[in-house]
């Protein structure tokens, strides 16, 4: 190429960029404005890290005008801030840089100023810069005092680092006020921010009037937030001055995170999710109309599942039953009696004739007036001895809190919340107690009937139990005995004690037809409690059969342990009893089929293609239902239960893939305030047991935990950690796990048949949450709904685990040679060890 051709292609080039540049716009490699600097549209700064730009953008959906703002270096839609809410410029011309007054100042194309910091007292030398949190802070160069920030002046946008405040002394606030509409960032009718009167709150307003409220805040969390129960250490902080300022400040996070308030009038939290390059929803509210401000009016309650969604107050009535009846309840309730204390107009106590009702699980009303730090007894003396006291509530954290005027905004919880005590005269209370009455009376004479029916059947059982007990001795194959700790299991004696309630009863000729006679070429497996069958009943539906082996180790203790647990449980992650069969001496119990059987199969048989049924999809799926089942367990049945034998083969798999969790045998049913308990009989199975458990018998929801990260482990590496053992590093399946993820190789760990690269951050994240479930102390692991926030990423940010306890390989000498031939691949094997803890 000669010199003359070489100088027009250096030519051509120049000409490109001095033709393209001002279109395609640049990102100067700075993050502060100087008066020798003019940021023209559509240039960009960017703060350190690159978190966030500051520029000029569009809303979405629209070309024509301009705004100058602050938003997320990965979404230009995700903007924060905005300079020219109500004054944009129509075209590409605006321009931005510090003035000689020392202000910002945004200027449009003819040079006249849209907008500008306006402070008063600015310096003559000044500059802006953009701050890592979002921040856009004009100092003093000199002196680095800081004239003025964007976080001051917030738009729709609530970051970590910003705080909403409340002064008041002086009335000043920083609230986050809404767009117009999605497309228009214009001031909207919506604002939300910190009321710190009485006890402090979130509130969002609609003009002058209460929109929603988050209920007050007790140090830890907002009691009225319900989804705030479950998170763990969220993080959020609040805090006041001398000066009478208050300060809510949102926790600062690995992942990026925003909470709007959007042109509607509802705050949505979300967070940026790497691998689907999207913003994921994870809070909003008000979520439905019961979290709307004030929807059932004054003494109105409101529950979003019930229909229509309000009602009165116990000793209510609507003050409009025309509106009522026609679905406007803004009216509320009036008292149907008078209280004595407005009776006698007086200021002294309201004496015998008036009392507390209690109301579970509620968000309490607004305008609490706080206590002092009492039991709750001493916050019901306080408020019964003040005739103006209507209620009284009390947190753990709070204290008491007190009522003196209408109760409104009030939202009834399920699980989660504050009891809430109304004053009602005792008529109202009476008239309480003489509807539970009319309730309990035709209970309690429904139970005597059926313990008669039930006694008069045991009677005729018993006669012809002593009748036939020479024919039923053949069904039993020669030389079979019965175990001689009768202490342990009693089968024959223990017979008379079963309580069956409401359980479907199968006879044996039922089970053993459907069975043929029990074939072994029906038999699905074999494990603590006897074999199990498959079977068809005469409608065609298939069955498992469990019937009690009479060598098994368990007996009628644990027979009727999961007859009684499971008989009251229901829930789609959990297997369904169908019924069970107590004559001839036989104990069966009959499950709903699982056509693909035990989680065990696909994940430990070599014979089953497990990669092919079981990608990291189903598995995820797999690990939630688990997690969702164990919630149940612990938290939402009306038993508290703690499993105690949670491991794969104890996982069956419905034809749709969906995880229900079986054997109930070793399952124990915990009192309402009880958390954990002793044993000196320590069952399960090894290497899914928990430390405290395996050598000291105590036992909790915490242990359940323990085996759940177990699980999770297998599930992830496709490996069973009552058989693996690493020579190189002598360490167990947990310290494998712990070892790779210690030094960032997590990736090692995965079951090679499922690794796809853009599931493996999901991967690595339950490897990491698996890890924090195995750690040696109970207080360290997260409860299972913790942990099923951290799988759905309510909760983003993961605490760094300890070492787990168990990371080198266990002694074999601890495993009985009876554990060892149960190694293998099972249905719904349950190993029973008997320990003597400390």
């Amino acid at each position: 190429m000669s010199n003359s051709q070489i100088l027009k292609l250096y030519f051509l080039q120049y000409l490109f960029l001095v033709l393209c540049l001002p279109r395609l716009g640049f990102c100067a490699e700075t993050d502060t404005i100087t008066s020798n600097l003019v940021i023209k549209d559509p240039d960009t700064i960017s703060s350190q890290g690159n978190v966030f730009k500051l520029g000029f953008f569009s809303p979405d959906n629209t070309t024509k005008n301009r705004y100058f703002g602050v938003f997320y270096s990965v979404s230009e839609s995700a903007v924060i801030w905005v300079a020219n809410r109500n004054n944009p410029i129509p075209d590409s011309s605006g321009s931005i840089t510090i003035s000689r007054n020392g202000n910002i100042v945004l200027m449009n194309g003819k040079g006249e100023i849209v907008w500008s910091s306006n402070v008063t007292t600015s310096s003559l030398n000044a500059s802006a810069q953009l701050l890592s949190t979002g921040n856009l802070v004009l100092r003093e160069n000199s002196s680095g005092r800081t004239l003025w920030e964007s976080f001051g002046y917030p738009s729709n946008a609530f970051l970590p680092n910003l705080r909403l405040i409340d002064n008041i002394k002086t009335g000043h606030k920083v609230v986050l006020s809404s767009w117009k509409s999605p497309t228009d960032p214009e001031v909207g009718s919506f604002t939300s921010g910190l009321q710190a009167l009485k006890i402090p709150q979130i509130f969002t307003w609609n003009g002058n009037r209460p929109h929603w409220r988050s209920g007050p805040w007790n140090g830890k969390i907002l009691i009225g937030v319900k989804a705030m129960y479950s998170v763990y250490l969220e993080g959020y902080t609040l805090e006041n001055d001398t000066s009478g300022s208050f300060y809510f400040t949102a926790p600062e996070g690995k992942f990026l995170m925003r909470i709007t308030l959007s042109s509607t009038g509802s705050l949505v939290k979300t967070l940026w999710n790497r691998q689907t390059q999207k913003w994921d929803i994870t809070w909003s509210a008000p979520q439905n109309e019961c979290e709307v401000y004030g929807t059932c009016g004054p003494f109105g309650s409101c529950n979003a599942l019930n229909s229509p969604i309000c009602s009165c107050l116990r000793g209510f009535e609507p003050k409009n039953s025309e509106e009522w009846g026609r679905g406007i309840w803004t009216s509320g309730c009036v008292r149907r009696k008078p209280l004595l204390c407005d009776r006698n107009n007086n200021t002294g106590g309201g004496g015998k004739e008036e009392g507390f009702l209690r109301l579970p699980f509620m968000k309490v009303t607004d305008f609490p007036e706080q206590g002092p730090s009492s039991p709750v007894e001493e916050c019901r003396s306080l408020c019964s001895r003040n005739c103006s006291c209507i209620a009284y509530a009390h947190d753990p954290n709070l204290g008491c809190m007190f009522w003196s005027q209408d109760l409104i905004d009030i939202q009834q919880f399920s699980g989660v919340g504050e009891d809430l005590y109304i004053r009602l005269p005792s008529s109202e209370l009476e008239r309480h107690k003489d509807k539970k009455l009319i309730i309990i009376i035709p209970i309690l004479a429904g139970l005597v009937a059926i313990f008669i029916c039930i006694f008069i059947y045991w009677l005729l059982m018993a006669r012809r139990k002593g009748s036939k007990r020479k024919v039923d001795a053949k069904l039993y194959e020669a030389g079979q005995t019965y175990p001689s700790d009768s202490a342990e299991t009693v089968l024959k004696d223990d017979l008379d004690k079963v309580n069956l309630e409401e359980l479907p009863l199968f006879s044996f000729e039922t089970l053993a037809s459907a069975t043929d006679q029990f074939h072994d070429d029906n038999m699905l497996g074999k494990g603590g409690f006897g074999p199990v069958y498959k079977g068809k009943l005469a409608d065609g539906k298939e069955i498992a059969v469990k019937r009690l082996s009479a060598a098994s180790g368990q007996g009628m203790e644990e027979f009727m342990n999961e007859v009684v647990v499971i008989s009251k449980l229901q829930h789609r992650n959990l297997v369904k009893l169908l019924g069970c069969c107590v004559e001839k001496e036989e104990k069966i119990l009959v499950y709903e089929y699982m056509r693909n059987k035990s989680l065990d199969v696909f994940l430990f048989d070599p014979s089953h293609p497990s990669q092919k049924f079981l990608d990291w999809k189903k598995r995820f799926s797999i690990i939630e239902g688990i997690g969702r089942g164990l919630l149940y367990l612990h938290r939402d049945s009306i038993l508290k239960i703690i499993h105690r034998d949670m491991k794969p083969s104890n996982v069956l798999l419905d034809e749709d893939w969906n995880p229900k969790i079986s054997d109930f045998g070793m399952a124990r049913i915990f009192g309402g305030n009880q958390d954990q308990a002793n044993t000196r009989r320590v069952v399960g199975t090894y290497g899914y047991m928990a430390p405290e458990y395996a050598m000291e018998g105590r036992f909790s929801e915490k242990s359940d935990v323990y085996s759940f990260g177990v699980l999770m482990l297998e599930i992830v590496s496709g490996k069973k950690n009552t058989s693996f053992y690493n020579h190189e590093w002598s360490l167990s399946l947990l310290g494998c796990a712990w070892k790779l993820w210690n030094e960032d190789n997590s990736s090692a760990f995965i079951d090679q048949t499922i690794y796809k690269a853009e599931s493996q951050g999901e991967m690595v994240r339950c490897i990491h949450i698996a890890l924090f479930c195995v750690q040696e102390f109970p207080k360290d692991r997260p409860t299972i709904s913790t942990v099923l926030a951290m799988l759905s990423r309510e909760i983003v940010d993961l605490p760094v685990p300890e070492q787990p306890v168990f990371a080198e390989k266990w002694n074999r000498s601890h495993v009985t040679s009876s554990q060892q031939s149960q190694m293998g691949v099972s249905i719904n094997d349950v190993t029973l060890t008997m320990l003597d803890g400390r």
